[in-house]
């Protein structure tokens, strides 16, 4: 029997070398090539059929003469699914939504589905669950389904044939890595059929008007599965955060083209689905009895929200040669050169100490402006005094010891008012002209003098 031919595909660039090799030799990436079997003849020119089309119309333009239009968005019913996807689904738009198994992606698309039915065509397109067991999931959460259509399928030429013929406004494909296409012979959820059906169905989504929105799988790492191209086809990718253990699951926007990126949204896991939280500052807001030490308030900025998160820190004698640093929900590199300014810049040893630190709330924060609370709450428990009660930080902390301001300072500092806090330490560049009522800004440009004013204000 003859032995069927197969090549190597790179997994973050889609690459195809005849060999396996340690390193890519296109984007250089290592150890990402995966062994597959060879595309059919048609794959080629099928692939060249269906690239993404972006819906230009073809002819030479002038930027200048280019009148554009204000996108009308569908609004899903679901406030802060609205809020991530930059005011609700484009028409043509199509967004990539990824998280861990059993985190509610299924159960959050259901429910903007059998909201938005009333007035739209949708269509469910399911290639991991029976429509039985979809059904079953709609009348648990106890949703109306009214108009909404399914079809469980993972044959993308049929899918497609179904959506021509269905005319639908909003489609979910749930998930992209179970489907398959007949020009290509390799397994579904390999690199080749992944990038080949993203590609078709982004296509018809940019030609007819529709609003798709694709699920994906996650790797062990917290990363979308398949090829790196997959995120960049798509108009919108959605990440969902958050322990599944827990009952608040966070989407953050990684990529949007229709809106601000690194937008969040906060919703609640209940009997009846995923609820919106008004307040999420209140999730991130450990509620102590008596002022401890090492915790320190953060007013962080996620996309257009300010949000107030509690950062805790525990520094103890160190057990081994080799003292321990670890952070949660934090760059774990950045708090190694924050201990090193701290010895630095404010004289405070930590070298035979392990450090621990963690953002309540199973929150991630990759903003600098983080940097000040950190230290803050390291100091309180090194030396085990808490921090003065009301008090709300942000800002940069640079290798020279300075403090650098942080962007939409003032968006943050009545974020804080509102909410109850009445000092807060910040960067002397965010300092706000007017005073803002109930609230006492201490402006520092160095580390060192903000660690001066917290001693003066326990005094």
């Amino acid at each position: 029997m003859a032995r069927s031919k197969s090549v190597f595909v790179c997994n973050e660039c889609g690459g195809q070398v005849p060999r396996w090799q340690g390193q890519c030799p296109h984007c250089q990436a290592w150890n990402t090539l995966a062994e597959q079997a060879a595309a059919t003849s048609a794959a080629p020119a099928a692939a060249h059929r269906y690239a993404p089309f972006s819906g230009a119309t073809g002819g030479l333009q002038a930027l200048a003469d280019i009148r554009p239009r204000e996108t009308e968005r569908m609004a899903t019913g679901i406030d802060e699914f609205d809020r991530v996807l930059g005011g609700g689904l484009v028409p043509g738009g199509v967004v990539l939504i990824g998280g861990d198994p059993g985190i509610g992606k299924s159960t959050l698309l259901l429910q903007a589905l059998t909201a938005m039915v009333r007035t739209q065509r949708a269509l469910y397109v399911s290639g991991e669950e029976s429509a039985e067991q979809i059904a079953l999931r709609a009348q648990r959460l106890q949703l109306e389904p009214g108009t909404l259509q399914l079809l469980p399928e993972i044959s993308l030429e049929r899918i497609l044939s179904v959506l021509r013929e269905a005319q639908a406004q909003l489609i979910v494909i749930d998930s992209i890595q179970t489907l398959y296409s007949d020009s290509l012979s390799s397994a579904p959820g390999s690199v080749g059929q992944v990038r080949e059906c993203a590609a078709q169905l982004t296509r018809y989504a940019k030609q007819s008007g529709a609003s798709l929105i694709l699920v994906g799988h996650v790797t062990k790492d917290g990363a979308l599965a398949g090829p790196r191209v997959l995120e960049h086809i798509v108009d919108t990718v959605l990440y969902f955060e958050g322990d599944t253990h827990s009952a608040y699951r966070l989407v953050r926007a990684i990529k949007n083209r229709f809106g601000a990126v690194n937008e969040l949204g906060v919703f609640g896991m209940t009997d009846r689905g995923l609820k919106g939280v008004s307040n999420p500052s209140a999730l991130f807001l450990s509620r102590h009895e008596a002022e401890v030490s090492g915790a320190c308030i953060l007013v962080t900025q996620e996309g257009t929200r300010p949000l107030l998160v509690e950062v805790q820190a525990l520094v103890d004698g160190a057990h081994s040669p080799s003292p321990r640093r670890l952070s949660v929900g934090l760059d774990q590199n950045r708090l190694a050169m924050l201990l090193a300014v701290l010895h630095r810049h404010a004289g405070i040893v930590c070298a035979d100490q392990d450090v621990f630190v963690n953002a309540v709330g199973g929150v991630r924060i990759a903003e600098p402006a983080a940097d000040l609370a950190v230290l803050l709450a390291i100091v309180s428990s090194l030396r085990d005094r808490p921090l003065p009660k009301g008090l709300a930080v942000f800002g940069e902390i640079g290798l020279a010891g300075e403090i650098r301001p942080a962007p939409r300072g003032q968006e943050r500092l009545r974020e804080a008012q509102k909410l109850g806090f009445t000092r807060a330490l910040i960067p002397r560049a965010n300092a706000p002209r007017q005073p803002i009522p109930g609230l006492e800004v201490i402006a520092a440009d160095r580390l060192d003098q903000a660690l001066e004013a917290l001693r003066h204000i326990d005094d």
